[in-house]
């Protein structure tokens, strides 16, 4: 007996065991079992959690035959939300028992968010010619992480394009798109080829409710492996309005994203009473625009010149953040963290770790030795000492140091 749809009211559309039925047939469609290693990027989302539980489950159940290898590889870029990073690590955990190999995967000490920022001085990114988040916290380590295993691989994702399987060209999810995983389609398109990976997306077809029904009615029943998704079912939520039941509609990433323009996903989580600790987090937006001001920043001063003797074409441009500004940002951070874990204490709920010691570390070495940006040397003017608006571009930063 199938169990009961969310979605009765879409009858019309694609159950789920007819979704389910075309990703096993696409599986086949494309000789999955030519591939050594099928290689999961799991971001610990609804649309990722629903690909590893689905293959776990399929693969028990003989639905699926098993590969010479799996390995599910979770991108922590350190900035999730807390419920989901700890949801996350429980589903690796379980996934372990059905014979999957699991890597937590995080960015290099110096590229890690608050090192890169407050270390070497780069201002909070922004959707402009500053994202540089993306890159840095998940595709840059989990391009490494995929080139360290050896073997044909088959790179599965939990993209999702929701309207058409034959759509699957080139799907990159963009930050702030509905429903999306940040860097998920980045990951699918551009990582893979970079990593000579053949890219899958054995989802790409399912609909948003194909997606809940999956996660709420059939990975928590033991037939189907008893899975504790429960955590990602309640932060994506549900309202009730005229009586339909509906997941909120949402992005998953980082904690008070500033390439969004409101965090619905940490509103939704504060409003369920258990995770009202963590409410310090929400001043972490409001320090990043602190951040950015002209009071925090160097500038160029319009006098410098290229090796050929030319001038930019941005005399102005704004630069990095001053070192005052770094140890101002580490000092908030630390106090928001202290004021989480706190609460935490209070509720009985587990620590959290914003900048851990070594981070803190790293981040306070960076300022000794007097880290900059590429072609920046600490000693240009503040941006608050030019008295009139100036053609000011924000420009991507080169910040390797060894």
């Amino acid at each position: 007996m199938k169990a009961p749809s969310l979605w009765q009211e879409q009858e019309i559309r694609k159950t789920l065991e007819d979704v389910i039925e075309e990703t096993i047939k696409a599986f086949y469609a494309i000789g999955a079992w030519e591939y050594d290693i099928w290689d999961i990027g799991y971001s610990g989302g609804k649309d990722s959690t629903a690909v590893v539980t689905l293959l776990a489950y399929l693969i028990a159940s003989g639905r699926l035959p098993r590969p010479k290898r799996i390995i599910v590889q979770y991108a922590d870029t350190g900035m999730e939300l807390i419920p989901l990073h700890q949801s996350a690590l429980k589903i690796l955990h379980q996934l372990e028992s059905y014979g999957f190999e699991t890597e937590v995967v995080r960015p290099q000490l110096s590229d890690r968010f608050f090192v890169y920022m407050l270390g070497r001085g780069v201002p909070p990114p922004n959707n402009s010619r500053l994202r540089w988040c993306q890159r840095l916290l998940k595709a840059k380590p989990m391009k490494t992480a995929i080139q360290d295993i050896s073997g044909k691989k088959l790179l599965i994702t939990g993209v999702r394009e929701g309207e058409s399987a034959v759509r699957d060209g080139r799907i990159v999810a963009a930050c702030n798109k509905e429903s999306g995983e940040c860097g998920q389609g980045y990951l699918h398109v551009k990582t893979a080829r970079e990593t000579s990976a053949d890219p899958f997306a054995p989802i790409l077809s399912w609909r948003v409710c194909h997606v809940f029904d999956w996660l709420t009615l059939y990975a928590p029943s033991t037939a189907y492996g008893a899975w504790d998704t429960s955590t990602i079912a309640e932060i994506y939520g549900y309202n009730s309005e005229n009586g339909q039941d509906e997941p909120l509609s949402a992005r998953t990433g980082c904690m008070e994203c500033r390439l969004v323009q409101e965090d619905h996903m940490m509103e939704r989580v504060l409003s369920i009473p258990k995770y009202a600790y963590l409410a310090p987090v929400r001043r972490l937006r409001p320090l990043y625009e602190e951040l950015v001001q002209d009071s925090m920043r160097l500038q160029k001063d319009g006098t410098q010149r290229l090796k050929d003797g030319g001038r930019p074409k941005n005399l102005y441009r704004k630069g990095p953040l001053t070192m005052e500004a770094r140890r101002y940002g580490l000092a908030r951070v630390k106090e928001i963290q202290a004021e989480v874990n706190a609460l935490a204490c209070i509720q009985g709920m587990e620590p959290i770790s914003l900048i851990s010691l070594e981070e803190e570390q790293r981040i306070l070495e960076l300022i000794v030795a007097n880290t900059w940006p590429q072609g920046w040397t600490g000693t240009e003017p503040l941006a608050s000492e030019f008295e009139e608006p100036r053609d000011v571009v924000q420009l991507s930063f080169d910040c390797e140091v060894e």
